[in-house]
């Protein structure tokens, strides 16, 4: 049985789909006003436009901005149809998006010849050889072989730019590096999921700040929509083999995509063609139809479900070509797909996800979202359930478990807030100040005082979420329901140093608030109180709106709510060994959060008029005074050394 982490309704406005006078959308006319930047940043969600919205740019950078050539580069073929020739002008355009057959370099080609190609493309002078298409890989095997100064005047276009990264292994965050350093290129790069907590940076802070940024959020696409009218993301525990559990979780009258566990994972059974018999068998009684590669299912009822099966690589291209043809509603029914059917996979009919094991990516989660939240006249509702393992306090890795059970409901949290609308956080000076709608006056509330800080609050606060729920040591002590004020005091701004080293104390203090009452608000409920008051609820505290102030949101846990799932879902042998896990580490410090508490150390001393008590009651006060210990042993180590 499915239990949903949220669920959340949106008005069908129908605004995110309409188009003013250029033929642009919301979205795109956004990027439009940005077009004169060398360098855009481009965060918006699947089915927004993204590529269309470069059209528009690409087109007035060639007829305006003294850019000669537009290289498009995509991480896998199949997404290059997205930038095939396209008419706009009968939209209200200038101009037409047309692209020369032999420089769409995503057909089918060896990767030598494409190679060449693309050093042919960026080195001809002929008018044809305007715009191109490649993948990822044919950009980085040729920028291997050309000069930083071959991109002069060249608009690269990066979709999917959070396979990019700024590691010394990426050849392709090299080849970005050095295109910026060492020549007039423009740069567009595109991302629905451009979180940082998947692994390193995609770029690095000072090359980060060069992007003007366009954000496009999750809530203003679907609030936007015309049928689309909720989403819910929910979770469901099986022991035993995840097969066996799938009757509870499947309901064949949707439109599924199935996504088996990663061979390397411990849900999978380590048997992938083995898993999709068993769902077949599962779902009905299976016959192969020759024609189309689909599984013809026929269920208890007599119903016959569409069943294509992306696992198997025989017979597989016979399957996607099918899917890349199909059009209408009764075509397909399910997909069951291992690594594909994620990202730039148009299935619009999709409305129900089904994950089986955690993903260690938040990247992919948005991804495989993306896939079912697109409009469309046979849904009102769009759902995402990943089924996971119970973890099982007899089992020798229960922490390993638990942390598996952990980065799927922290997922759920983060998709959470992805999905809702963003709230604003301004400084309350004057008792007249009240909170409304969106804008949300806090007491004490630290303001931007650097253009840096400013800009991470305005632009990357979800990116940062996903940081901070993908530590291990928050997802840790949110399993062991470790105090409110040790998280946002100590832990929360351990995170915020090591994704934003060039911030000084005062600009990390500033994030550190701004992130802490995004998170506490979308934890949180408002409720509406007597005489017209607004009450947030946060845990088990009621606070006044109007009376918020920073220090009552640092008591407040902004993960309560996953300690509560993990508590009533998991055993009381498996929350206790969790919590002796946590006994043990609770008190070791690296030295860059000794370099956070010491001047909570001397705060606390100033406020309190003495030191911190190891024998105290509040975990805060305890952990400064294990903090202090350290600290004097360290002193006592580098004296005698």
């Amino acid at each position: 049985m499915t239990s949903n982490i949220f669920e959340i309704n949106y008005n069908g406005t129908g605004k995110s789909q309409n188009i003013n006078t250029l033929g642009m959308r919301e979205m795109q006319a956004r990027v439009y006003e940005k077009r004169a930047a060398q360098y855009l940043l481009v965060k918006a969600p699947p089915a927004s436009g993204k590529s269309r919205a470069l059209m528009f740019v690409a087109l007035d950078k060639l007829a305006n901005q003294n850019i000669k050539k537009v290289i498009i580069s995509v991480p896998e073929r199949s997404i290059g149809k997205s930038f095939q020739s396209t008419e706009l002008s009968k939209f209200g355009f200038f101009t037409d998006w047309v692209v020369n057959p032999k420089n769409n370099l995503t057909d089918r080609g060896t990767s030598e010849s494409k190679v060449l190609q693309f050093i042919n493309f960026i080195r001809s002078t002929s008018s044809e050889d305007k715009i191109l298409i490649c993948t990822h890989a044919t950009l980085r095997f040729a920028f291997q072989d050309l000069d930083d100064t071959d991109f002069d005047g060249v608009l690269l276009a990066i979709d999917e730019f959070h396979h990019v990264s700024q590691d010394d292994n990426s050849v392709l965050g090299n080849a970005m590096r050095n295109i910026m350093g060492n020549s007039s290129a423009h740069i567009l790069a595109m991302t629905g999921s451009y979180f940082r907590g998947d692994s390193v940076p995609i770029l690095e802070p000072a090359d980060e700040q060069k992007f003007e940024k366009v954000t496009y959020t999750y809530y203003e696409q679907l609030e936007g929509y015309k049928y689309l009218k909720s989403f819910a993301m929910g979770y469901s525990f099986y022991r035993g083999r995840y097969t066996d559990a799938l009757a509870e979780v499947l309901d064949t009258s949707k439109k599924t995509i199935i996504h088996i566990p990663s061979i390397n994972s411990g849900e999978s059974t380590k048997d992938k063609y083995d898993e999709v018999d068993r769902i077949l068998e599962e779902l009905g009684e299976a016959k192969l139809d020759e024609k189309t590669g689909l599984w013809l299912v026929t269920e208890e009822s007599g119903k016959i479900l569409k069943v294509a099966d992306l696992v198997n690589e025989e017979g597989r291209e016979k399957v996607q070509d099918y899917i890349r043809q199909m059009s209408e509603i009764e075509d397909l029914d399910i997909i069951i797909a291992l690594g594909m059917a994620k990202e730039g996979f148009d299935w619009p009919f999709a409305e129900y996800a089904l994950t089986i094991g955690y993903r260690n990516s938040l990247t992919e989660v948005v991804q495989i979202i993306g896939r079912v939240t697109r409009d469309s006249s046979n849904k009102n509702h769009a759902q995402f359930t990943n089924l996971i393992a119970q973890p099982d306090a007899k089992d020798d890795e229960v922490m390993f478990a638990v942390n598996n059970v952990m980065k799927a409901i922290t997922a759920s949290l983060l998709m959470e807030s992805v999905l809702a609308p963003n709230f604003k956080f301004k400084r309350k000076d004057d008792k007249e100040q009240k909170s409304t709608g969106a804008d949300i006056f806090i007491k004490g509330l630290k303001e931007p005082s650097s253009e840096r800080s400013k800009n991470i609050i305005e632009n990357d606060l979800n990116d940062l979420k996903a940081t901070i729920l993908q530590d291990n040591q928050i997802q840790q002590a949110i399993a062991a329901g470790i105090d409110a004020k040790v998280i946002n005091k100590q832990l929360i701004p351990r995170v915020l140093m090591n994704v934003y080293p060039d911030l000084n104390n005062e600009e990390t203090e500033e994030v550190r608030q701004h992130i802490v009452s995004q998170m506490a608000f979308q934890s949180g409920h408002i409720e509406e109180g007597a005489g017209g008051n607004q009450f947030l609820r946060m845990a088990d505290k009621f606070i006044n709106i109007d009376e918020l102030a920073i220090d009552l949101i640092d008591e407040v846990n902004p993960f309560q709510r996953a300690y509560e799932v993990i508590s009533k879902e998991i055993d009381a042998p498996t929350l206790r060994a969790i919590k002796n896990y946590m006994d043990g580490v609770k008190f070791t410090f690296s030295e860059e959060e000794l370099l956070i508490l010491y001047p909570q150390i001397q705060q606390f001393k100033a406020e309190n008029g003495r030191l911190p008590d190891t024998e105290s009651t509040d975990q805060y006060e305890q952990r400064l005074a294990f903090a202090l210990l350290r600290l004097a042993q360290l002193r006592r180590e580098r004296q005698d050394g």
